[in-house]
């Protein structure tokens, strides 16, 4: 029986959205009294469709019935955790009337009909608005767990699906939205990306893992993160024997956390036909050999690092012989190779577009990436910490429709999304579109564009509001127009919320972590501050530096870049100057991190309470801060 509280819930939730429910239905007298999928707008017909159907309708069912025995006692609580995290929906903080819905984006690819369906479960279900990741899912927060099976029908609809988007599994199989565009690749590693994700996709074999796995496919030693995860894939071409064979550079062992590691290359090169036996072996090692006991340690980085590379890797490579002699012939990856066709995509008008010359050029120069394709640049959306709004959302799904000539986005891995194949010649129409939304913002591939977790807003772990820190920064920034730098171009800014690093600040130029600091019996919000992360060829983690409060972080990086601006050589970047510092290799009168720490040390300094009653509050909330969390579930 549903008690009174989730009655009260539901009600609350229903109160909020009246006012969005009274314009998707204006001529109505009253609102419908049961809201179902079937309610919402229909998709248009598309021209372009997605290749692959990720869905099965009956989970949605399955969940919905579940939800109903766990509501009536039938079900155990852990039970049930691990059964809601294995279909993606993952637990919003301190309630568990509520939860976050992940929806997978195999190699990041989002087709239009895919994000008007999203837009409207968001308006329906959730809060109005939906947040790109860094691992290329959707998120959709503050759902009523009685409406995530709702969700779920939406998503089959279209051919989405969030089935292992969290708990102990492999998690979405990532690509960089440049393999197939970036000039540096041997070959687009997509097909191979969305093979590995529908074979491994509620596969027996990885549904009760020790703990969460990641692959990341990429194009090229730039454009990716294939050090910093379980398994990392760059696409190679090696001659052998006279023939070119299609292959890749393996990395295994590597990740993020509260202690993150450098993953290892297996070997000098894998080629194709092994790629299905490398990672059938990998992951039954983890299956066999990782911690179940100590969740804190049961990562396979750690693995790894209590084995040693050596022995790990020779395992492996015993256990491929082994998959290989004895799996069938049947066991095989579905690779399809057929490229997907470039055409003309729909006009609505022929326009042209009247953008302001300065804001323009100012975008053109920080948002768009030249194509190896002639002709063509790929357009990456900026969003503040990964946030879009549901009309947002409606917006460039007709933005997809009208310039991208593939007909589909891609995720990213910096909380955004690219429309790639748009013609040079149609990038100011685009622009002007983007204006109306309110998404022209600038600094998309720059360090005006910062990382930042959830934190706060909806994470039981979290003890900072890294997200709206982001934000505060992104906002600055622009304001000083440090997108239009060159010195600050390639540099990084990411935060997280705890050290739990996903916001990815182990690999950020400048990176930082939530935590609590306290002057006597008050407390405040502080980050501690890394230096000189990097996961480009030279892959290495953070220096942590000094301990920055919340309300000081933006002040410190002002301090940092004035500083680097008075010590560079010629040709430096921020980043290759701290990589300079942190490596001990700096000749200037920063020779040391000490030194940053001491030219840092009057700005940290906490004021009393009295002295500045702000400080003592976070980001986003007008209360005393303190710090609170429940129960993590990272792992199922």
């Amino acid at each position: 029986m549903t008690s009174c509280r989730q009655i009260k819930c539901k009600f609350e939730l229903i109160q909020a959205k009246i006012p969005r429910f009274k314009n998707l239905y204006p001529n109505s007298k009253q609102l419908p009294l049961v809201l179902t999928v079937s309610n919402l707008k229909q998709s248009r017909p598309e021209s372009t469709l997605p290749k692959i159907n990720w869905a099965r309708m009956e989970e949605a069912d399955n969940f919905a019935k579940t939800v109903k025995l766990f509501r009536q006692g039938k079900y155990d609580e852990d039970s049930f955790r691990r059964f809601r995290l294995q279909h993606g929906a993952y637990g919003t903080r301190m309630t568990s009337d509520y939860a976050m819905v992940r929806i997978k984006l195999p190699a990041g690819e989002v087709y239009p009909n895919q994000l008007d369906k999203i837009a409207e479960l968001s308006e329906a279900f959730s809060i109005g608005s939906a947040h790109f990741s860094t691992r290329e899912n959707i998120q959709l927060h503050w759902v009523v767990l009685e409406d995530v099976s709702e969700i779920m029908r939406g998503l089959a609809e279209v051919g989405l699906t969030s089935r292992e988007a969290c708990g102990n599994s492999v998690r979405n199989v990532m690509c960089s939205p440049l393999s197939g565009v970036c000039s540096s690749e041997e070959f687009d590693a997509t097909p191979y990306a969305l093979a590995t994700a529908k074979f491994l996709l509620r596969n027996p074999m990885n549904q009760n893992l020790p703990r969460k796995f990641k692959f990341n496919f990429t194009c090229c030693e730039e454009h990716g993160m294939v050090r910093m995860v379980d398994v990392g894939l760059i696409p190679q071409i090696r001659e052998i024997d006279g023939t070119k064979q299609r292959g890749f550079k393996i990395f295994l062992g590597g990740g993020l956390g509260n202690r993150s590691f450098v993953g290892h290359q297996l070997e000098d090169f894998t080629p194709e036909d092994d790629l299905l036996y490398t990672s059938i072996a990998v992951i039954r090692i983890f299956d066999r050999l990782g911690d179940r006991k100590n969740l804190a340690r049961n990562r396979m980085r750690y693995l790894v690092n209590d084995m040693g590379w050596e022995n790990f890797q020779n395992l492996v490579l015993k256990e491929r012989a082994i998959v290989r002699a004895t799996q069938s012939v049947i066991v095989d990856l579905d690779v399809d190779t057929t490229p997907n066709e470039i055409k003309s995509p729909i006009r609505v008008s022929d326009e042209s577009g009247t953008p302001n010359s300065d804001g323009y050029a100012r975008w053109y120069k920080t948002n768009t990436f030249k194509q190896k394709q002639d002709g063509f640049r790929t357009v990456f959306l900026t969003l503040e910490a990964g946030d879009i709004t549901a009309n947002q959302l409606h917006a460039i799904a007709d933005i997809c429709r009208n310039f991208s000539s593939e007909g589909m986005g891609r995720a990213g891995f910096n909380q955004n999304i690219a429309f790639r194949y748009v013609r040079e010649d149609d990038l100011p129409r685009l622009y002007s579109k983007l204006l109306e939304v309110g998404l022209a913002n600038s600094g998309g591939l720059t360090m005006a564009a910062p990382i930042g977790c959830s934190g706060t807003t909806s994470c039981n772990l979290a003890l900072t509001n890294s997200h709206r820190l982001a934000k505060e920064i992104q906002r600055k920034f622009l304001e000083l127009k440090f997108d239009e730098d060159n010195d600050l171009r390639d540099s990084t800014i990411k935060i997280s919320g705890c050290p739990n690093s996903c916001g990815q600040h182990g690999i950020a130029t400048i990176g930082f972590f939530g935590g609590g600091g306290r002057v006597g019996k008050d407390m405040y919000p502080n980050y501690q501050m890394s230096l000189g992360g990097r996961s480009d060829g030279e892959t290495m983690l953070g220096v942590n530096c000094l301990r920055v409060p919340a309300k000081r972080v933006i002040p410190v990086i002002l301090k940092i870049i004035e500083i680097f601006k008075k010590n560079k050589k010629d040709n430096d970047t921020l980043k290759s100057w701290i990589h300079r510092v942190v490596s001990g290799n700096e000749s200037s009168e920063i020779k040391s991190v000490n030194d940053i720490k001491n030219a840092l040390s009057s700005l940290i300094a906490p004021p009393t309470k009295n002295e500045d009653a702000d400080f003592y509050s976070d980001y986003g909330s007008g209360e005393n801060y303190h710090t609170r969390t429940g129960k993590g579930e990272c792992a199922a």
